[in-house]
């Protein structure tokens, strides 16, 4: 009996080490507007959610995510990706925090240390963009290693007019 105990946590334990997917969660999903991510770090997922999906389609909207950090932040960039049908369309690029100029509270955190934001979040266009996409968007430091990395999927019908 023990050894079979034993036999089922190792094939457990590779499997897990074997996987490098981690699941898709859902951020939202109402009528006309789905929203989902999966995160492309193989070593790490993240929280992610938005109080009510409707929200996305204002100009500023609440957000909550967390991760435990892997790497120090002492700069950090993002870099965003609009794919449509395998092509990317749009790229969008910004430094975070760099050196006596932190836009965000969580600059200057130590690998390690637990990374949660709640607040605002303000995109910086009146609507979202229908259809089905998906908008990559990955955060590096300093070093260029990825501190967090995220596919979001998103299929929106909602009319505007």
């Amino acid at each position: 009996m023990k050894t079979s105990n034993v036999l089922v946590l190792i094939l457990v334990l590779l499997y897990m080490d074997a996987s490098t997917e981690w699941p898709t969660h859902t951020v939202c999903k109402e009528d006309n507007l789905e929203i989902h991510y999966k995160s492309c770090d193989p070593q790490q997922d993240f929280a992610f959610s938005i109080d009510r999906c409707s929200d996305v389609t204002t100009h500023t909207f609440n957000i909550r995510g967390a991760m435990i950090l892997r790497h120090n932040i002492k700069e950090l960039y993002l870099k965003v990706d609009l794919i449509i049908n395998g092509k990317t369309v749009l790229t969008y690029s910004e430094t975070l925090c760099e050196p006596g100029h932190s836009k965000l509270v969580f600059c200057g955190k130590k690998k390690g240390e637990h990374l949660y934001y709640e607040g605002p979040v303000t995109l910086g266009i009146k609507e979202i963009p229908q259809g089905d996409y998906t908008i990559a968007a990955r955060l590096t430091n300093e070093d260029h290693v990825t501190v967090a990395c995220a596919d979001f999927t998103v299929k929106n019908y909602l009319d505007y007019y």
